[in-house]
């Protein structure tokens, strides 16, 4: 392996820390940068948390890198020149790089709907956190694993404000049934009030509207109904698809650029049953790991093995004390076992932990 071969991972979420991680232990001769506009790994999947108003640890990246032989580059890529194999920066030199790892995440899509971006809050990114206002109705619009998370945490650490929760589906809808009426059934023992088959069509800054002529009064809106990737890839001319998403062959790298692979939520990826793998945690941190694989194989003068990876559960925290973690199907549709109370709370924290560590982050 060539002592000068540049690494360089863009990217310092669950994706790109476990695939720096990795690099650190298989490719030692290589020289390896992580890139980042924050300076802090947060566990981005106790956002919902912080958002409740809780205290939650962060990491200084560089402390969590450097230690490892991997240099960090704190800063905001404003361009990728795929063609010179350069990052490039708003206020600094570009950094070159011979194989980049593609791992931004993602962040919230407003959907299109009027008012979101200028109204509603959101849960997608720690700059996105910010606390709520004191008095008053919080609407959470999705039913999602986000919204569902933030509807209950909010409920219970604010008793007495009215939390609403809006879709147009069953909180929790993708879950086998009893996964459904446990999370119905305490988010309103918490008090949530759902509201099912309602598209909203608007938000303003006390208001939500639906489609059918309803509004509903609140004093902060959050928005969890559906998420994005940043558009540098789309920009530099890589393969993505509709949404932004990089274009990968089973080995991760892309389909236009074979110096770039991409990880985590910003990548394509096919996973069993022919389903593209979701955006997750559970998702990224696996991926990250394979393609630092991938990449070291290769540099060695060998081809890798396949991503051998399946969903086996999926967990969702209701407040501190409650959760369900519903056992999943190779194609990541749900099984019949599903684990409720607190006994899923603790669960659900575990594996939570067990991310975290993934990453680096101890």
């Amino acid at each position: 392996m060539s002592a000068q071969h540049r690494i360089v991972v863009l990217g310092a979420g669950y994706a790109g820390l476990a695939a720096a991680r990795r690099f650190a232990r298989k490719a030692p001769d290589a020289t390896v940068t992580v890139v980042d506009a924050r300076t802090h790994f947060v566990e981005r999947v106790r956002l919902h948390q912080r958002f409740a108003g809780q205290q939650t640890r962060a990491w200084d990246l560089r402390e969590l890198l450097e230690p490892k032989r991997i240099r960090f580059v704190h800063g905001r890529v404003s361009e990728i020149d795929a063609d010179r194999s350069l990052l490039r920066f708003d206020g600094r030199e570009p950094l070159a790089y011979d194989t980049l790892v593609y791992a931004l995440g993602s962040i919230a899509d407003d959907a299109g709907v009027p008012g979101v971006a200028e109204h509603a809050y959101s849960v997608a990114t720690p700059e996105s956190v910010a606390r709520v206002p004191a008095d008053g109705p919080i609407v959470v619009v999705g039913a999602g694993s986000t919204g569902i998370e933030v509807a209950a945490e909010l409920a219970e650490s604010r008793s007495g404000t009215r939390v609403v929760l809006i879709s147009t589906e069953e909180p929790g809808a993708w879950l086998s049934p009893r996964a459904q009426a446990h999370i119905r059934r305490v988010l309103e023992r918490l008090g949530v009030r759902i509201h099912t088959d309602s598209k909203v069509i608007e938000v303003t800054a006390d208001t939500v509207r639906l489609a059918d002529g309803t509004s509903i009064d609140s004093a902060a809106t959050v928005w969890t109904a559906g998420f994005a990737v940043p558009q540098l890839a789309a920009r530099a001319g890589l393969a993505v698809d509709a949404h932004g998403r990089m274009h990968t062959d089973a080995s991760l790298r892309s389909l236009s650029h074979p110096n770039v692979y991409a990880a985590g939520d910003s990548a394509v990826v096919a996973g069993p049953g022919d389903r593209e793998l979701r955006m997750a945690c559970a998702t990224a941190l696996p991926t990250g790991t394979y393609v630092a694989e991938v990449i070291t194989a290769r540099l060695r003068g060998r081809e890798p093995g396949e991503l051998k990876f399946r969903y086996h559960f999926q967990c969702l925290s209701l407040g501190r004390s409650d959760g369900v973690i519903q056992f999943l199907h190779a194609d990541d549709t749900p099984g019949r076992t599903v684990l409720t109370g607190r006994t899923a709370s603790r669960f659900k924290e575990a594996i939570v932990r067990f991310a975290a560590a993934g990453a680096g982050a101890k």
